[in-house]
């Protein structure tokens, strides 16, 4: 009897360890001070979702495609209440209807002129670019300055043997009036309205092609553009890259902008929009669209 006495005995004590929780603990798990979760961070442990919702339009320049696509993507990846809409229409398009009202961000590969920015836009940057001189791929011109660019884009320079290429004639491809990158070009080569033409393109895409297929053709482009169908010559020595258009020894450049209208309120999604595309986090996705980030 003292031996059953004593087994029973034991087993009331192993219960009443249990019943206190058996670990020395004097506070039962979930009497946690925060619940999973109460932090921002679901109890799976994933980031918290995104509040924002809404629609953002955008439009204008063809030459910020590939940058603004990518912003698009990883910001929309990340707030998937928020619609953002791009237009690919030219600079002074996006210009025009930030100004107008008709879209939330313009979208313009050159600065805003003074009269413009005196009628109540705000240009912010969010990237560099330069303007590569593209010719086609056969073509042996390897390098021109400034002065030999001038000359080919107002006919001066009538064939390519006058600055050391082939015995052709010089063909200019370029972009229609309204274009940033036109105006970006012409600006910079101090060839404003006088520039001869012998197409007038629609896209940045379209000169690419059209230098592409003419022998004796040349033209200008977005250096995030600009692909393996063309030559990209360089200029007085220095070619077109991140690098060189971030120091500033390639002289054919200009920024990519956003356009927005004084004081019309953006909202929520808008401006979260463009405190996302010009944070350091989306340098990567600047550069690995072939554009420059901005130096900070």
């Amino acid at each position: 009897m003292k031996k059953i006495f004593a087994i029973v005995l034991a087993g009331i004590m192993m219960l009443s360890l249990a019943a206190c929780g058996g670990t020395g603990s004097s506070t039962p798990a979930a009497a946690s001070s925060e619940p999973a979760g109460a932090s921002g961070t679901p109890a799976s442990g994933e980031p918290a979702a995104s509040t924002l919702s809404g629609k953002v339009t955008t439009g204008g320049s063809t030459s910020v495609e590939k940058v603004v696509g990518a912003f698009i993507e990883a910001f929309v990846a990340e707030n998937s209440g928020v619609d953002v809409t791009y237009d690919p229409t030219g600079s002074g398009a996006g210009i025009t209807g930030a100004a107008e009202g008709t879209l939330d961000i313009g979208l313009s590969s050159r600065a805003l002129k003074d009269d413009e920015a005196a009628g109540g836009l705000t240009a912010t940057t969010f990237a560099l670019d330069g303007i590569a001189i593209i010719v086609n791929s056969e073509n042996t011109v390897e390098d021109l300055t400034l002065e030999q660019i001038k000359g080919l884009a107002t006919g001066e320079i009538t064939n390519w043997s006058e600055v050391g290429g082939p015995d052709m004639p010089v063909v200019l491809v370029g972009r229609e009036a309204g274009s940033g990158t036109r105006d970006g070009f012409e600006s910079i080569v101090d060839v404003k309205d006088a520039c001869k033409y012998d197409q007038e393109l629609t896209s940045t895409g379209a000169v690419i092609a059209g230098v592409a297929a003419n022998p004796n053709a040349f033209g200008y482009a977005s250096l995030s553009a600009v692909d393996d169908t063309v030559k990209a010559v360089t200029v007085e020595g220095v070619a077109a890259s991140e690098a060189t258009v971030q120091d500033g020894t390639y002289k054919i450049q200009r920024p990519f902008v956003f356009v927005t209208k004084d004081g019309a309120e953006l909202s929520e999604a808008a401006q979260a929009f463009i405190d996302f595309a010009t944070s350091d986090a989306a340098s990567e996705l600047i550069v690995n669209a072939g554009a420059v980030p901005v130096a900070k």
